[in-house]
């Protein structure tokens, strides 16, 4: 899916979690959109890293709603017991 590979870098979950809050700040029309948010999530991260690693979300996402990725079947392994 998201691979930190497609967008040239490693993301850890902190940074994916300050993307998220940036993005939810910054939308199309700020100004200067990608470089304030890769100043918010840090790490040296540019604002092409930013702008990449959002289209490669924007794909994944794509892709599952379009049913090209196979939702899992996820097993019950925990749960009560009666």
């Amino acid at each position: 899916m998201a691979s930190s590979s497609l967008s040239g870098s490693n993301w850890t979950p902190r940074q994916n979690k300050l993307f998220e809050e940036a993005l939810a700040r910054h939308d199309r029309d700020t100004p200067d959109r990608w470089h304030n948010i890769a100043r918010e999530v840090g790490g040296g991260k540019t604002a092409e890293e930013v702008r990449r690693h959002y289209e490669s979300l924007e794909h994944d996402v794509r892709s599952i709603e379009s049913g090209q990725v196979a939702i899992p079947n996820y097993r019950n392994t925990g749960g009560s017991r009666s």
